[in-house]
């Protein structure tokens, strides 16, 4: 209390999403001079973390000066000053560009920016222990083992992985990369390399492993990273390591998800000479998290990157995978006109621009339009998107009124009204942050452990008002039980942003 007492702005950096505006006007009040240099340092380490939040590693410096002044109500001059004593400290980075413009960082940003960038380097530059003489020859012998014929972009992306110790390869949906990424494990395990899979989240991890047939396992997990502050990482993450793996090749999917923090851990726990290919679509919307690595790795042109862009025949039937793709080349859907014969009947456009018809349109869908077209049932097939929680249509409101037609209220049925949210037996939820310690167990096999991650989604089995918990099945089937004071890590989950969609495979 008497630090807090002698300095306010000390939570800027022991809390996450404080109100500066209150610690402010709470500094103000207990005699701190507008123009002191404590408040104007931690304005400006204050706008460089807000920036984090929105997935930024650094911001323009004039950029970042105007924010200042406008925050704080001070000249230009004063916040100047403030940069140049944080420099000094080495608490801020700024980094000159070639095009003129300036950059700054918080010091831990940059460094692990730096750090990514050459550990990469070296990775590549190590001797390519793990090549596989005759890599045609065995590209030969996977087609005829598999009655398959790669296409030329797929069999160049085998020999580019065969060539470097890390390999970027990129595609939109139905462009073949996992065609790619199983011929690859057949060829290496042959050579009796050891492989280890891995991707973000736990649903991206699971589709690996159907689509390989060798177990994948989520980054937090293979690196053993523990119980990360996620609010801290701005700080701390230089403390935190990753274990090493064990591995002669690592393949890691779904790459556009991972921040620049979970990227610098990965790096640091890869052998030199292990083989690391990185799958993900540089289209796909960036990761929640600080740095958008996979698009600023391919944009440095410093690692070698395979660009698969054909969709093939199996692929193209699909209106949702040819759709993606003529969006990404600026043009239209698919008219009625061009559809084919053979395609699916999986994508449709209704144009409307009413909102309370909108959510009569999404309503109707979830209801029984689709299932009637389908036989698609909400609870197993059917997931809601919105760009954002606000609004009659963003997040909170969708799942209000989803909720109230396909859970709805009864006298037999258990609920718990906590804060603006009521959870019933039923409802469909997500979890919202990590917990490292939550107890679960899956009964088909007598499993148990520790541990529910960011994105993970669940059904309420029941509410006990005597143990004060609720009991979530989640869909890998782990049943955990949380405290009525836990809720704060839990959704309601008919609606989803697009955001928390890269952590689900809809």
């Amino acid at each position: 209390i008497e630090t807090i007492e002698e300095n306010p702005y000390v939570l800027i950096d022991l809390v996450k999403g404080v109100n500066f505006k209150q610690i402010d006007e709470m500094a103000l009040k207990l005699g701190t001079d507008a123009g002191s240099l404590k408040r104007i340092t931690s304005g400006i380490k204050y706008a460089l973390i807000q920036i984090s939040y929105n997935g930024h590693s650094c911001a323009i410096l004039q950029n970042l000066e105007e924010f200042v002044v406008n925050l704080l109500n001070i000249s230009i001059d004063e916040v100047e000053n403030g940069i140049i004593h944080l420099k000094a400290k080495g608490e801020v980075i700024i980094e000159n560009r070639d095009d003129d413009t300036e950059w700054i960082y918080l010091e831990s940003f940059y460094n692990t920016e730096v750090a990514i960038c050459n550990r990469l380097n070296k990775l590549d530059e190590t001797a390519n222990s793990k090549k596989v003489k005759g890599i045609k020859d065995e590209i030969k012998r996977i087609e005829k083992g598999n009655e398959i014929e790669l296409s030329e972009k797929q069999k160049e992306a085998i020999k580019a992985v065969n060539d470097n110790n890390v390999t970027i390869i990129t595609g939109g949906p139905g462009t073949g990369k996992t065609t790619i990424i199983k011929s690859i494990i057949e060829i290496y395990i042959k050579q009796n390399n050891k492989i280890v899979l891995a991707a973000p989240t736990g649903r991206a991890a699971k589709r690996m492993t159907e689509m390989t047939g060798i177990e994948a396992s989520t980054l937090h997990r293979l690196l053993e990273i523990g119980k990360i502050n996620d609010d801290g990482l701005y700080k701390k993450s230089q403390d935190y390591q990753g274990t090493p793996i064990d591995a002669d090749i690592v393949i890691v999917d779904e790459m556009s998800m991972v921040d620049m923090f979970l990227m610098n851990y990965l790096l640091q726990s890869v052998y030199l000479g292990t083989k690391l290919i990185l799958l993900g679509d540089g289209d796909k919307l960036p990761s929640v998290g600080p740095g958008s690595v996979l698009q600023g790795i391919i944009g440095s042109g410093q690692t070698t990157t395979i660009h698969l862009d054909k969709i093939f025949r199996q692929a193209a039937k699909s209106k949702i995978i040819v759709n993606a793709h003529r969006i990404n080349d600026g043009e239209g859907f698919v008219s009625k006109k061009e559809k084919k014969k053979d395609s699916k009947e999986d994508f449709f456009f209704i144009n409307e621009q009413n909102q309370n018809k909108m959510l009569e349109q999404v309503i109707s869908l979830c209801t029984g339009r689709l299932k009637k077209f389908g036989n698609y049932d909400f609870f197993e097939n059917i997931q809601v998107l919105t760009p954002t929680k606000k609004g009659s249509l963003g997040t909170k409101e969708l799942n209000k009124s989803l909720q109230a037609v396909l859970n709805p209220e009864s006298d037999k049925k258990k609920e718990r009204n906590t804060g603006n949210t009521i959870y019933k037996v039923g409802d469909r939820i997500m979890q919202v942050k990590n917990n490292y310690d939550i107890y679960w167990e899956r009964r088909r096999n007598n499993e148990t452990g520790t541990g529910v991650f960011n994105g993970e989604f669940g059904t309420i089995l029941d509410i006990n008002e005597k143990e004060k918990n609720i009991e979530i099945k989640f869909d890998d089937d782990k049943i955990a039980w949380y405290q009525f004071t836990e809720l704060e890590q839990i959704e309601l989950s008919y609606s989803i942003t697009i955001h928390k969609a890269q952590r689900k495979r809809v």
